[in-house]
């Protein structure tokens, strides 16, 4: 008879570790113990070896499918006859913690009783299991026990006791676990007053959105704003109430089989809708079955995703008199951040909806959905926030407590602890006080449940983000180092650490394309080429630089930064180019003056706002009302089938801009479709990325690539790009587990202030 003492690491709480440990101890006729720790789940086990190999084999090839096993301790102990096997009470160990598991849509198991009528929990829309319902939304502090989320003032009724208590159910220590009886209870509200409540709020509401209405919905992670995607008044009177003229509008269909029929999918696609994770999959629309405009202006895609929890299922169940689709767009106005508490909601969103569908389980921590695309059949994140945050980046060394802030938009911050990089949720645009609060909790709540204290503070160059200048306060309060990180430099070390290279890995050849980071020559950088690590980088070749009216301001008119690159370049404001017939005499006259005086006109050489201005330039967009419209519409409107290619010459170290222009004029005088002019500006790039790469190869020897930055959610670019490099023999890095846009921005960070920290060069 031998013993083992057992420590296991990783995402091993809230996802059924306990029982899956307790019924492998049965089955293989063991005893001893297991318990949850602050730093992951202790085992004891007791009895023969054969027992006792088939436990072990079972801890590591077939945990949990919800769990993620990081690392597995065994030590030999002396054996203790012990009458059987149990489950012990949770142990809190002073600065342990673990990996917390995301939120995770309705399983299986629960969908089928959610909708069976002879089951207790039937129509409840708060069904859940150790598989799958709220987790990091609700979690308060670590071990991760009911006490310690916001499920604590819901005392478990008799059932569901027993059920919670039995090792061998399925719901055993599910901490949202709750029937009619005992758990949190719908209600319905019009004008702050409640008109029903439980199911009869779930039917009204279905009415209403059959009827043209417009209903906020408290979800997992917040509240979000649900109309007939098919009802075009509604879908009018919902942007102009959000004040979100163009930007498109999420949806949500009860399954894959309604999705297909609006747009195309692959394997890859349906398999993500589909998930645990259930994101937003941005999908191509189908010719022949397309929404009015109001859902997705100027766009040939839609952002389609499957119920998030059981409340969405009963809204979306099907039936002759209902939507098949809704819009389900973030519960806020434009610019603001997702509306999560209810006093907060019920201000804000009376607003804009005509009815509130709440409930009483309070969120703790905010999180708005994730958006992905697939790219080369892998999941290419847009946005990663609910279900895969806080899923940390496991990285190759352990590194020094670090907290970086991120960069302006689409904010999140990166925690360093061990082996672990805690990358948030989704922040949002740091461009208000709101979101400013959201930001300074988030980085709290995550040092608390993580244990960590960051011994110094990593920011981007620029002077005024939010972000940045909380990381000097903060440091200069805790006499902390403050380590400041150009902005394409941490882009570079982030795709780094997203393939998993070491800190000191060979320096790497990036194409660094994105629409705004501040460079150290104090210009706006943004269309860099660069060879580096996680360490420093050296700055290859970058864009022409090209003055930008009105700075940040004049980046919502790319009709004005096309003739300004146009004046740059010598070349003349021809009264029939798009561009100039879009612009008044006295906007002309007044951008002549700011050129030629040079006032308020930096320099830049952003790839961003290259496609602003070639969309400008060709008339499909002259102002913008989001970021990245000019150049979703320009790539929307490309013709995939032509062949032409605009030549983009380097000249030392700069990539010279004036001859794209000359042919692009040219195209446009000899009538050739705007759809061509697309398709050869992008080809025009991507021979441009190959041309550089190989004279990066000639004299430095590299053939890793790594492309990063928003520019590369553009996916025409991006296959392209890919395909064009690596058939010439290059290995090209992309970004898998966090976006390619600043979302994933203070993953390098924290990576380049690491490699500064431990010396590496």
């Amino acid at each position: 008879m031998i013993a083992r003492k057992i420590a296991v690491k990783g995402i091993v709480q809230g996802v059924g570790f306990r029982p899956f440990v307790y019924t492998q101890a049965i089955q293989n006729k063991l005893t001893g113990w297991v318990r949850n720790t602050s730093a992951g789940v202790e085992i004891e086990i007791h009895g023969d070896d054969t027992g006792i190999n088939g436990f072990i084999r079972a801890l590591q090839n077939t945990p949990p499918p919800l769990s993620v096993v990081d690392h597995v301790q065994i030590d030999e102990i002396p054996f203790v006859k012990y009458p059987g096997f149990e489950i012990k009470s949770s142990k809190t160990e002073d600065g342990s913690f673990i990996p917390i598991s995301p939120d995770m849509v309705t399983c299986a198991d629960c969908q089928k009783e959610l909708f069976s009528p002879d089951n207790r929990r039937f129509r409840y829309p708060f069904i859940n299991c150790t598989n799958c319902g709220p987790r990091f939304t609700i979690i308060k502090d670590i071990p991760y026990d009911r006490p310690k989320t916001t499920m604590s003032t819901f005392p478990l009724c008799k059932e569901c006791n027993e059920e919670y208590e039995n090792p061998l159910d399925r719901r055993f220590h599910a901490q949202p676990v709750a029937c009619q009886q005992c758990g949190p209870t719908l209600e319905l509200l019009i004008n702050g007053e409640s008109i029903a409540a439980a199911d009869d709020a779930v039917l009204t509401a279905r009415k209403m959105l059959a009827e043209g209405k417009i209903v906020a919905i408290k979800g997992l992670g917040g509240y979000q704003i649900a109309c007939d995607a098919m009802n075009q008044a509604s879908l009018q009177t919902l942007r102009s109430r959000k004040h979100r003229s163009d930007k498109p509008f999420a949806l949500m269909a009860f399954n894959t089989d309604i999705i297909q029929k609006y747009v195309q999918t692959n394997d890859a696609e349906l398999h993500v809708l589909s998930s645990s994770q259930n994101p937003i999959v941005i999908l191509n629309r189908l010719a022949n079955f397309t929404f009015p405009d109001e859902v997705a202006p100027s766009q040939n895609t839609y952002g389609f995703m499957l119920p998030t929890s059981p409340l969405h299922l009963l809204l979306l169940e099907p039936a002759p008199e209902m939507p098949e689709v809704l819009v389900m767009t973030s519960g806020n106005m434009s610019d603001e951040p997702i509306a999560y508490q209810d006093e907060d909601a019920f201000q804000r969103l009376s607003k804009i909806t005509d009815a509130i569908l709440t409930h009483n389980r309070p969120i703790h921590t905010r999180t708005d959905d994730s958006v992905q695309r697939i790219f080369n059949e892998k999941p290419y994140l847009i946005r990663r926030s609910r279900g895969y945050a806080p899923n940390p980046i496991r990285l190759q060394d352990e590194l020094p407590p670090i907290l970086a802030t991120g960069a302006e938009l689409k904010n999140t911050f990166c925690l360093l602890k061990d082996k672990y990089a805690f990358l948030s949720h989704h922040i949002g645009d740091m461009e208000n006080y709101e979101t400013l609060l959201s930001f300074e909790q988030g980085i709290k709540h995550f040092e608390n449940i993580f244990r960590a204290q960051p011994e110094s503070i990593a920011a981007d160059l620029h002077p005024d983000y939010m972000a940045t200048r909380y990381a000097v306060a903060r440091t200069s309060q805790e006499s902390l180092p403050l380590i400041q990180i150009q902005h394409h430099h941490a882009h570079l070390a982030s795709v780094m650490a997203d393939n998993h290279l070491p800190l000191n890995h060979e320096p790497i050849f990036g194409l660094i394309f994105d629409g705004t980071g501040l460079g150290t020559d104090r210009t706006i950088w943004g269309g860099e080429m660069l060879l580096g690590n996680a360490a420093g980088y050296q700055r290859l070749f970058h864009l022409q630089e090209m003055p930008l009216p009105g700075g940040d301001a004049g980046i919502k008119k790319p009709s004005r930064i096309a003739l300004a690159y146009l004046w740059q370049n010598q070349l003349e404001w021809l009264e029939d180019l798009p561009v100039v017939q879009s612009l008044c005499a006295d906007d002309k006259t007044m951008l002549n003056s700011m050129l030629q005086n040079q006032i308020n006109t930096p320099l830049t050489s952003s790839m961003g706002r290259l496609f602003d201005a070639v969309a400008a330039l060709i008339g499909i967009r002259a102002e913008v009302t989001y970021e990245g419209q000019a150049a979703i519409e320009l790539e929307n409107c490309m013709d995939h089938a032509d062949s032409g290619v605009y030549d983009i010459p380097l000249d030392g170290t700069q990539i010279v801009l004036k001859p794209l222009f000359e042919q692009i004029i040219g195209d446009i005088y000899n009538n050739i479709p705007v759809s061509k002019i697309s398709a050869r500006f992008h080809r025009g790039i991507a021979e441009l990325c190959l041309s550089a790469a190989e004279k990066v190869h000639a004299q430095y020897g590299s053939k890793l690539i790594g492309l990063s930055g928003g520019v590369w959610q553009n996916m025409s670019l991006l296959n392209l790009t890919y395909s064009k490099l690596t058939s010439a023999g290059f290995s090209c890095l992309v970004h898998q587990q966090v976006p390619t846009n600043d979302g994933g921005l203070s993953l390098g960070q924290s990576m380049a202030a690491a490699a500064f920290i431990k010396g590496i060069r």
